[in-house]
């Protein structure tokens, strides 16, 4: 990956952030939150 393609990325992945919490009121990341919470426990990621 270059820097390049690495900036990009981390641009879109803020830009979307932002998005979500000017339009959706963070609703859309407190759901991703949520669910990788559950599964990291169903993986039982940390034995």
């Amino acid at each position: 990956m270059t820097n390049q393609i690495a900036i990009a990325l981390g641009l879109v992945i803020l830009g979307l952030f932002g998005l979500d919490a000017i339009v959706f009121d963070w609703s859309n990341s407190v759901f991703l939150g949520k669910k990788f919470t559950e599964f990291l426990k169903w993986i039982a990621f940390w034995r």
